[in-house]
């Protein structure tokens, strides 16, 4: 189960700070909302169950299923749990979700966590050959999300991010 994020502050072109770990304020406003943290099992209908309640979990912070930001979010979702079942699969491994609410700064932090350590996303979006029939999902993550990456998991894997714009 993700409890933190496990971006480092360090990593090149994210400087990004981390979101607090489960049960802590996001900001110094102790009004903000408690994370989302799930675990799906690795499988298509697991990558679908995840953006399901994605969109569910926005719509009980105030954004409606049919708003921008839950479009959005869904999206990203959808994504980064179809390249964890399909990339990232591990017998006998689900994958995680997290989704944190930082409303201060307007941004919706997606983390999506699987146990395949060696299969890293690219530093930037792949460029897509028009007539691909995959290979545009992290060009939709880059242009929905103000940052995205990816860093090591201890004691394995690896956590996939993106914070995705969002307005009250």
């Amino acid at each position: 189960m993700l409890t933190e994020t496990t971006v480092p502050a360090d990593e090149p072109g994210h400087g990004a700070a981390p979101l607090a770990s489960e049960g802590e304020a996001l900001t110094d406003d102790q009004n903000e909302p408690p994370p989302l943290v799930a675990q799906f099992a690795s499988s298509p209908r697991g990558a679908r169950l995840a953006r399901q309640v994605a969109v569910r979990h926005l719509e009980e912070w105030g954004y409606p299923p049919a708003s921008d930001a839950s479009c959005a979010v869904a999206l990203v979702v959808a994504e980064l749990a179809a390249n964890a079942v399909r990339h990232g699969r591990v017998t006998g491994r689900g994958f995680g979700l997290r989704l944190a609410l930082d409303a201060a700064a307007g941004l919706v932090r997606v983390e999506v966590a699987d146990a395949a350590s060696a299969k890293r996303p690219p530093a930037a979006p792949p460029p897509s050959a028009p007539d691909g029939e995959s290979g545009r999902g992290l060009l939709l993550v880059d242009a929905l999300a103000v940052r995205w990456g990816s860093a090591p998991r201890h004691p394995l894997g690896k956590t996939v991010w993106a914070e995705i714009p969002v307005t009250a």
